[in-house]
């Protein structure tokens, strides 16, 4: 056997690019499903978050509902009904009670 001919069973010429329109596609793909919406999400949070302000009608991550009757830099206060009072951080709010009920209709 010359060096010319090559071994038997020698490798195939342009497959490189498939594979990598393959991999470039699911990169794609990967980011329009699982990071774009929790970017979004999270950008959509940050901003509920901000906006809050004494009045609101909220509901926390743990189920609670209440009003807003004070609100801090980090934390705020609902009124959970009855006069109880709980001071929670923001982070702790999940939803604006109104848009809860709008997301059922």
């Amino acid at each position: 056997m010359t060096p010319q001919q090559g071994a038997p069973g020698g490798e195939q010429q342009g497959g490189g690019y498939s594979s990598l329109i393959f991999l470039l596609v699911l990169i794609v793909i990967f980011y329009l499903f699982f990071i774009r919406p929790q970017v979004k999400k999270s950008k959509d949070q940050k901003n509920f978050q901000q906006g809050i302000s004494k009045g609101d009608k909220v509901i926390t991550i743990g189920g609670i509902h209440g009003k807003i009757v004070e609100v801090h830099e980090t934390a705020v206060t609902i009124d959970t009904g009855n006069g109880n009072k709980l001071k929670v951080e923001k982070s702790a709010l999940s939803m604006e009670n109104s848009s809860a009920s709008n997301d059922k209709k």
